[in-house]
């Protein structure tokens, strides 16, 4: 199985630990955070791809020959923020640069794809989301609860019938339907990859990674996994100094 890692945006947040350095590579307890997530999945991964933009390429690839995962860096070839892709098409075009799914739009040979954002930092382990992918047979996305109006209406929310099936999906919310936060991270059937230039015809959003998702649980059945533990966002400086200092000397 492959595991597409989006690491092409621009942290301008973070500015100016990340003008001129991605914030996946930014390090949390010794080490830099995408190097967490690749290692606790590397047994059931058999090749990582990280999409870049053209700006930070080369520091993924200096990263990657370090590791030793098979990790692939695929330049989306962007170098502004106002320019970039967008998730959800980054997702298409390192989908097309790997086979997964062809410019014809037919379907490789691979079971399904791990998507996931690499600025996360995750006190669980993602394996227990991918063998729960495996066992419904379908695509999947995690949550977690939360009670904030104000961080619902910053996040993807959804609803769940009895089994995890996905009955309401909607993106930064204005009067939340549910309390079930959606993070960015999705096992993807294959059969669904392909349908991702469908979506953008018909107008699902390109900026947030959730929006395939999205569309796809309205058209398809898509179910949830509720995280067994935390997971720190890192979007500006105050957060990524708060999650240093919480796992300083410690494992995450």
């Amino acid at each position: 199985m492959k595991c597409l890692i989006l690491a092409a945006g621009y942290a301008t947040r973070l500015y100016p630990l990340t003008e001129n350095y991605p914030k996946p590579l930014l390090p949390v307890a010794g080490r830099p955070i995408l190097e967490w997530l690749v290692e606790d999945l590397a047994p059931m991964i058999d090749e990582f791809a990280v999409i870049s933009n053209h700006r930070y390429a080369d520091h993924f690839r200096t990263w990657a020959r370090t590791r030793p995962q098979k990790i692939t860096v695929l330049d989306d070839g962007t170098t502004t923020n106002e320019g970039r892709l967008g998730a959800v098409r980054d997702i298409l075009f390192a989908a097309r640069e790997l086979g997964l799914v062809d410019p014809a739009g037919t379907v490789g040979g691979e079971d399904g794809c791990l998507v996931m954002a690499g600025d996360n930092v995750l006190d669980f382990s993602l394996r227990d989301f991918v063998l729960y992918a495996r066992e419904t047979g379908t695509s999947c996305v995690m949550c977690h609860p939360e009670t904030s109006l104000a961080a619902l209406r910053r996040t993807a929310v959804i609803t769940v019938a009895e089994g995890g099936l996905i009955t309401s999906y909607e993106e930064k919310p204005r009067e939340p339907k549910g309390q079930l936060a959606v993070p960015p991270f999705y096992y993807y059937r294959k059969e669904d990859l392909r349908r991702i230039p469908e979506a953008l015809e018909a107008g699902c959003g390109t900026d947030a990674p959730g929006s395939l998702a999205a569309w796809l649980s309205a058209r398809t059945p898509v179910h949830a996994w509720v995280m067994p533990g935390r997971r720190y966002d890192i979007g500006d400086r105050e957060s990524y100094e708060r999650v240093c200092a919480q796992y300083r000397g410690k494992t995450v």
